[in-house]
């Protein structure tokens, strides 16, 4: 049996990932390609929550800049590591919700220090086969979040974060899929890009 493929669905919050994520694992399975669907979050929400019943605005100002990056560099890192391990073990297609590359935009769009740590303590997992970029217009992004009601997003965050992905080096890595369109069209581009990964 070879290596199980891995795959990253990537993008601003609101684009979708987390969706076409569980929706592409099931796919696969019932189609005879068994995958597993892995959230690779690094816990902002909780934090933020956790923080504001503590009387603080968020988790930066409970923890500190450095602080929670730590901490959200950490969850992340404890996340994708079982992903990718679990998936060896099973031979099962791994479907991951953001990876790596989400940390290091939202270094970038925090004006952090730290992305070099950020590399080095993630240097160790491999490119995804297939890394999807989802593409979203920014105001539809922030209108997708508001209808969740679990958390909300800033405009001009959610503009930056896109900037940042696109300023990454590895961005050239990544395939670039419309997000703006029915998620079923968006489904369908994704399983084609699967096609030949």
């Amino acid at each position: 049996m070879g290596r199980p493929l891995r795959i990253a669905l990537i993008g601003i919050d609101g684009s979708g990932k987390s969706t076409l994520a569980r929706s592409l694992a099931a796919e696969l399975t019932a189609d005879g390609r068994p995958a597993s669907y892995y959230e690779n979050a690094g816990g902002r929400p909780k934090l933020n929550k956790l923080a504001r019943r503590l009387g603080r605005r968020d988790a930066v100002e409970l923890f500190g800049a450095g602080g929670f990056l730590a901490i959200e560099m950490t969850v992340r890192w404890a996340a994708i590591s079982y992903a990718l391990l679990r998936s060896r073990l099973t031979g099962h297609t791994a479907v991951m919700d953001r990876y790596t590359y989400c940390q290091l935009a939202a270094v970038r769009t925090r004006r952090q220090r730290g992305e070099r740590a950020v590399r080095t303590f993630y240097r160790l997992f491999p490119r995804p086969d297939l890394v999807c970029f989802l593409a979203v217009d920014p105001v539809t992004a922030q209108r997708r979040v508001e209808l969740r009601g679990i958390d909300n997003e800033e405009l001009d965050y959610l503009v930056a974060a896109d900037n940042s992905y696109r300023s990454l080096p590895e961005w050239s890595h990544f395939v670039v899929v419309d997000a703006n369109a029915d998620r079923d069209d968006v489904r369908a581009r994704v399983r084609e890009l699967l096609q030949h990964a």
